[in-house]
């Protein structure tokens, strides 16, 4: 077998689910992460199909249980708090079979991390810089430490990957922007809990959105549209906190209240909402993983699971075809690129739902939700949204 030591750029969650696998078959991989230590805390996910069944196989479940959260209602009001329309949560666990829970995506990526912590080297607070492909592997430059060699280099770096960048060329050539922003962060101590709901507000053209947390926490979503892209830098967080100023303030409901803990949050989530969209996912000895080959935006709801099984996979066929990249790689692709590109396309219908920019179909959305409430059309509706025509390979 060749190929055998791997560089990681990114330690989310594609990155450490590859490196659990990858370790597992033999190949000694590396990780390096931009931030000085593991991140944490982020928004919270729906975790269920492919994902939850390598969450499984890599005996994760019984730790993601006591993290996650039972959701039991979504409930949306209006500008006084009054519910307009409600569905019962639970048709989300009798469509999964009990496989689905909802969770903070830090904590999910921290229990991936726990399970390659003290068998794979990590390198924090660096990032790639420049890669060299030569005939017999790679040399990869990094901001602060020596360059290093490696057999291959796989971008697991998220939707802004550095690596795509250094391999592939401008994000702009592969980015399709959905005409949406997103935002979230957790506060201490917020006044107004409804544990096991997730509470909605939405006028048109914007959403914003609670949840419960343990230990006094809450969790907050925004959501709004935008026809055009804005000139905020990724690390900018004042500037993210009056774009949300602007558009949420004054909108009604607990938008300020919100507004005022959002002014003390020094760890902010602000990103658009964007698809990344790939016709190959691989060059030379460098391949991508997770949001990074194929983001499918916060629509899909499933952008965590799609980054295990997609590294899952990778790992599979880099051990299938005894670490012979071009083999695995072409492999990798025509396995999961099918599946990946449906859900893609079915996520970009889903924006109504989030941000409705009319008051007619803001009206829409809460009837359809309200007919949610009648059990044998949720339990179609839902039966076919949790498909995932999929089969792990091994």
């Amino acid at each position: 077998m060749h190929d055998r030591t791997v560089l990681i750029s990114g330690l989310g969650v594609a990155g450490p689910a590859l490196a659990y696998w990858l370790r597992r078959r033999g190949f000694t991989p590396i990780i390096v992460e931009r931030a000085p230590a593991p991140r944490t805390g982020g928004y919270m996910i729906d975790f269920w199909g492919v994902g939850y069944d390598v969450a499984e196989r890599m005996g994760l479940l019984p730790a993601l249980r006591a993290d996650g959260y039972r959701l039991e209602e979504v409930r949306l009001v209006d500008a006084s708090g009054k519910r307009l329309a409600h569905l019962d949560a639970n048709v989300f666990q009798s469509a999964s079979n009990g496989r689905f829970l909802s969770i903070l995506r830090g904590d999910l990526a921290h229990r991936i991390y726990e399970r390659v912590a003290g068998d794979v080297e990590m390198i924090f607070g660096d990032t790639i810089t420049a890669l060299d492909d030569d005939a017999s592997g790679m040399t990869a430059a990094f901001e602060h430490a020596p360059p290093r060699r490696a057999d291959l280099v796989i971008g697991a770096d998220g939707l802004h990957s550095t690596v795509r960048a250094l391999a592939f060329g401008d994000e702009r050539r592969f980015a399709h922007e959905l005409g949406y922003y997103t935002a979230a962060f957790i506060a201490n101590d917020y006044p107004h809990r409804d544990e096991g709901a997730y509470v909605s507000y939405t006028v048109p053209g914007r959403q914003l959105a609670r949840y419960a947390l343990r230990d006094g926490r809450s969790a907050f979503f925004f959501f709004f549209a935008e026809r055009e892209p804005l000139a905020i830098a990724p690390h900018d967080v004042p500037a993210q906190k009056a774009a949300l100023r602007e558009r949420f303030g004054g909108a009604g409901w607990e938008c300020d209240e919100i507004l005022g803990a959002l002014e003390c949050a020094e760890d902010v989530y602000f990103d658009t909402v964007a698809q990344i969209r790939m016709p190959e996912w691989s060059r030379g000895r460098v391949a991508l993983v997770g949001d990074a080959a194929y983001c499918p935006s916060l629509l899909a709801g499933q952008g965590s699971a799609f980054a295990m099984a997609g590294a899952y996979v990778l790992a599979h066929t880099l051990a299938e075809a005894d670490g012979d990249h071009a083999t695995a790689f072409a492999e990798y692709q025509r396995r999961f690129k099918p599946f990946v590109d449906a859900k893609q396309r079915a996520a970009t219908r889903l924006g109504w739902w989030f941000a409705p920019r009319s008051a007619l179909s803001l009206q829409l959305r809460n009837v359809v939700t309200n007919l949610m409430r009648v059990p044998v059309l949720a339990e179609r509706i839902a039966a076919r949204s949790f498909e995932d025509r999929f089969e792990l390979p091994g």
